[in-house]
């Protein structure tokens, strides 16, 4: 597997993992939020690289 695309896939789960955290833990809404921008950003990085 391409280490580019595992990179990301890692990145990707990291940050999902982080959000449900937030989100079990009862975080603030702009905790949540801030998290979830970021997984965001990791899947656009993930599609804009063609995988």
């Amino acid at each position: 597997m391409n280490s580019v695309k595992q990179e990301l896939m890692e990145k990707i789960e990291e940050a999902r993992q982080e959000l449900n955290r937030r989100i079990n833990q009862g975080m603030a809404y702009d905790l949540i939020y801030e998290q979830s921008v970021a997984l965001d950003r990791w899947i656009e990085q993930y599609i804009a690289a063609g995988f």
